[in-house]
């Protein structure tokens, strides 16, 4: 007989205790997303889970995972809050780039690094993103060209999350120049330590690097690297695109655990910090705390019926797009409100509630930028849910090799 999720959530909630380091809330391990020690840390986490068999609990059992519905992950998520997980590994090993793999990848390709990544021995990254292409993703000027029996790639990526910590990249190239832009790309699986590769790390404002930038000069794959078909390369990054903008929601089933990673993401507690701040008796403060309250709650909700209404094709699946954008709504709002409450503690206060307040606000952008912009993100729910005219676009029909850029 099947194991209910009840059993399922018995089961480990035993193993977890018995396996797993439990989390203590005044100091959190560390898990920085920039240092290779975390990301170390999270492989032999992952490789606990994995021998434990709690890996990939959405994941085909072909490809290493158990099968099994969303609920019993949900129900893992929830017994697992307290313990440490490997997080780092959710995005975009899991969430975006094994998740694209199951849905476009080869049957070698699934077998080989969807089950390699569920035992902790490989890192998946997004190689998308490019030094002058700013949303246009569609506007790629990596090149790949046939050589024989090899294909040679040549160009930059920017913005890749994680790339230092990684073993293989989803890499998007254009192969065919005569014809419109959507129409003339492929996408390749390439080694992150192959020879051609020069990976640089990113600073950011607040000082991390968790982000980089690659430079692929003559970086040879043979046949066995091409994701999906040679030209239909937009029909994988679109799927590619649908993971991230559920993974930057929140919303992925392939997600490996759910919570802070290292409590640098826990959620603002309001009530402990308008008391903190004297603030307790103010209306106003206590109705700025409450909108907030109610957007996570309704944040929370959406996510659970655009999943299920996708999966069951009352929506297009362009509708995972709702959900990354009132993440982001809901996200920017807690950082902005947080930070008005605080006040000058949350730039120049002592280490605590209120300057990590102030330091979450110098990453406010990122949830507007991941997934692709805001902007973009409501041009994707008009056009592909709403049905709305397509906006114009002068290169349309047009052999990308003579657009203007």
């Amino acid at each position: 007989m099947a194991e209910s999720v009840e059993q399922f959530r018995a089961r480990a909630r035993v193993w977890l205790a018995e396996n797993m380091p439990r989390i203590d809330p005044a100091a959190p391990p560390a898990a920085h997303r920039d240092d290779e020690r975390s990301w170390q840390r999270a492989r032999e986490l992952q490789k606990r889970l994995y021998d434990g068999g709690f890996a990939g609990i959405c994941f085909p059992r072909e490809y290493g995972g158990l099968g099994l519905d969303y609920e019993y992950q949900k129900a893992f998520d929830e017994e697992s809050a307290n313990y440490e997980m490997p997080l780092i590994l959710n995005t975009p090993t899991f969430t975006i780039c094994c998740a694209t793999l199951l849905d476009t990848g080869s049957e070698e390709q699934k077998k080989q690094h969807i089950a390699a990544a569920l035992r902790g021995d490989e890192v998946l990254v997004q190689l998308l993103s490019e030094p002058s292409g700013g949303s246009d993703l569609a506007g790629v000027l990596t090149r790949a060209d046939r050589k024989g029996d090899r294909w040679v790639i040549n160009g930059a990526k920017t913005w890749s999350t994680s790339a230092f910590a990684a073993d293989y990249g989803l890499c998007l190239a254009r192969t065919d120049w005569d014809v419109p832009k959507h129409d003339g790309l492929t996408m390749f699986l390439v080694p992150i330590v192959h020879p051609g590769i020069t990976l640089r790390r990113i600073t950011q404002l607040n000082g991390s690097t968790e982000f980089c930038e690659e430079f692929l000069d003559n970086v040879d794959v043979g046949d066995d690297a091409v994701v999906g078909e040679v030209n239909k390369g937009w029909a994988v990054a679109s799927r590619q695109l649908y993971h991230e903008r559920r993974a930057v929601g929140q919303s992925s089933e392939f997600a490996s655990g759910t919570g802070s990673e290292g409590g640098r993401s826990t959620p603002v507690d309001y009530v402990a910090l308008v008391e903190k701040t004297g603030q307790a008796d103010n209306e106003r403060v206590r109705e700025m705390a409450g909108r907030v309250l109610v957007h996570r709650a309704v944040s929370d909700q959406l996510s659970d019926h655009v999943y299920r209404s996708v999966r069951d094709g009352a929506l297009p699946p362009a509708g995972g797009t709702l959900i990354r954008l009132f993440h982001a709504e809901t996200v920017t709002l807690d950082m902005d409100t947080g930070l008005a409450i605080t006040g000058s503690t949350g730039v120049v206060g002592e280490p605590g509630e209120g300057l990590e307040t102030g330091l979450r606000y110098l990453a406010r952008q990122t949830v507007c930028l991941g997934g692709g912009t805001t902007e973009m993100a409501r041009n994707v729910i008009g056009e592909r849910v709403l049905n709305f005219p397509r906006e114009y676009a002068a290169e349309r029909g047009v052999p990308f090799k003579d657009v203007h850029r």
